[in-house]
């Protein structure tokens, strides 16, 4: 699952995503409604918490053009609008939930799992590359049928590359999106998890697919000999 945070509040976005990655869950922040609603409309995002009170665009809006468009991404308002007025138009607009501030990250949580069960947006996802197959419902990783043992870092850092398979990806854009750090001051963090993750996906087979690009970062994908 990849997550879309649109959230003006740096303290709370931080602590959103910090949340969903302990959960081996992706996610990006746009800090203003404009920004929000660009990344939300290229439709590669399964789920959104979106603010209501934002700057350059509101969530209001937001929503209302989403829905224009027919794009159906799960939704949950994520506000300090407590009144019942602002509770209904929230549902009426076309959310699935509303959460008002502050919130416990548990019941967020809860929330999203809940609304990902339903209906036909919440059918299982299975990405496969190669004999690699990724069950991101089931949170289960497998390669040649043999199930892969990985903590929730290493299945979020497994489920970026191979969503990119093909795709060279710089190290700072996965430190970034996996650990949400700086990747100057936390030089050696990518390299320790990358060597565990090859250790369980490739070195007990005779195929690699996790291949490094020196001076620039990692790919996934299976190379012909």
């Amino acid at each position: 699952m990849l997550i879309l945070i649109v959230e003006d509040e740096v303290k709370t976005a931080a602590f959103i995503k910090k949340g969903l990655s302990e959960y081996g869950i992706l996610s990006d922040v746009a800090y203003d409604g404009e920004e929000g609603l660009q990344r939300a409309l290229t439709g590669k995002y399964d789920f959104l918490i979106l603010d209501i009170l934002l700057p350059n665009r509101d969530g209001w809006s937001i929503i209302s053009e989403l829905r224009r468009r027919r794009i159906d991404v799960p939704v949950i308002m994520l506000t300090a609008l407590d009144a019942v007025p602002s509770r209904v138009r929230g549902l009426e607009s076309g959310v699935d939930d509303y959460m008002v501030k502050p919130f416990a990250f548990s019941e967020l949580y809860a929330r999203i799992q809940t609304i990902s069960r339903r209906g036909p947006t919440l059918k299982q996802e299975v990405l496969r590359v190669a004999d690699l197959e990724l069950d991101l419902e089931g949170r289960r990783a497998t390669r040649a049928g043999k199930r892969l043992d990985l903590t929730p870092k290493e299945f979020a850092l497994l489920t970026l590359l191979v969503r990119r398979s093909g795709e060279v990806i710089p190290r700072t854009r996965i430190v970034e999106r996996i650990w949400d750090m700086d990747v100057d001051s936390n030089a050696n963090i990518l390299d320790v998890h990358m060597r565990r993750l090859r250790a369980k996906v490739d070195d007990p087979f005779e195929v690699k697919l996790i291949h490094t690009v020196r001076g620039v970062g990692y790919v996934l994908e299976e190379r012909q000999e």
